[in-house]
């Protein structure tokens, strides 16, 4: 019992706060923040690149349903394709954030959307972004390399909306930062484990820190494809490796030598690092 004391009791309620019947819970309000964090950044960067605002505004719809649709579907697609696919419950289940509350009748409660993938929330995302580029004429690689400069701080919110839900969590451990998740005791045991969420809410914050920090030294790389590729590179080579140190999230995954996550990690990083030498290829021709 003394050792568990020196470990983080983690177990904080899911709602953040109440406006009279209406609740907001943290993952909800992370996603927000992140969203809306993102939304500031690209606005000052279209500014500085003298993009029109007329041509800014229509970005942010874009930006969320792409990503919310894409996330929804890749997670029911690629993690529970047996409970969604499978039925028209399951088939409303996944389109609509409700959850039937039996197996008989059509009785249903709003629950909000329960399980998001980032892998689908990026294609979507990227999709979206292509749609937006068609509408307002602007250059494709323009869009992409400021949405890849924004993206770690969107990133590191959903991630710390992951750690206030209590999911995605890591494997046992006895790092002296490790968190015990009470309110996943009954199913997962009393044991600590991994913040997995917490490592990867801050590599994406890094990840932002460091595109800033490129962008205002090397403006002219904006518009080739590296600061997008570079975004691709670095999100999902973190998650491949940080996998290793997660919990399985489905059962499928137990005994597979790469998870889910890791599978779907690997033509992104490769698709980055293509992006990332074709940028600089294009600048040393230039140069």
């Amino acid at each position: 019992m003394k050792e568990m004391l020196l470990y983080i009791n983690w177990n904080p309620g899911l709602e953040a706060f109440h406006l009279g019947p209406l609740s907001f819970r943290w993952y909800s309000l992370c996603w927000l923040i992140g969203l809306a964090l993102a939304y500031i950044v690209v606005k000052k960067l279209f500014k500085d690149q003298k993009i029109p605002d007329e041509k800014f505004d229509p970005l942010f719809i874009y930006c969320f349903l792409g990503i919310l649709i894409g996330a929804r579907l890749g997670h029911c697609i690629f993690y529970q394709p047996e409970d969604y696919l499978t039925s028209v419950k399951g088939f409303i289940e996944m389109l609509l954030p409700i959850q039937f509350t039996s197996a008989e009748g059509w009785d249903w409660k709003m629950t909000g959307y329960e399980g998001l993938a980032s892998h689908g929330g990026t294609a979507g995302l990227i999709l979206a972004l292509l749609l937006y580029v068609r509408h307002t004429k602007l250059p494709a690689w323009q869009v992409l390399d400021n949405i890849g400069i924004a993206t770690g701080i969107t990133a590191c919110f959903i991630r710390l909306g992951n750690l206030m839900n209590s999911e995605i969590v890591g494997n046992v451990t006895s790092v002296p930062w490790a968190f015990i998740f009470e309110s996943r005791v009954a199913s997962l045991g009393p044991e600590p484990r991994h913040p997995a969420q917490l490592y990867e809410a801050l590599a994406y914050l890094l990840m932002f820190v460091l595109m800033i920090w490129l962008y205002k030294r090397h403006k002219n790389r904006v518009g080739t494809g590296f600061y997008f590729g570079l975004c691709l590179t670095w999100v999902f080579t973190f998650r491949f490796f940080i996998e290793f140190l997660k919990k399985e999230q489905v059962d499928f995954e137990q005994g597979m030598l790469l998870d889910m996550g890791q599978l779907l990690s690997i033509p992104f990083v490769i698709i980055g690092v293509y992006y990332m030498w074709r940028s600089m290829k294009k600048l040393r021709v230039k140069s």
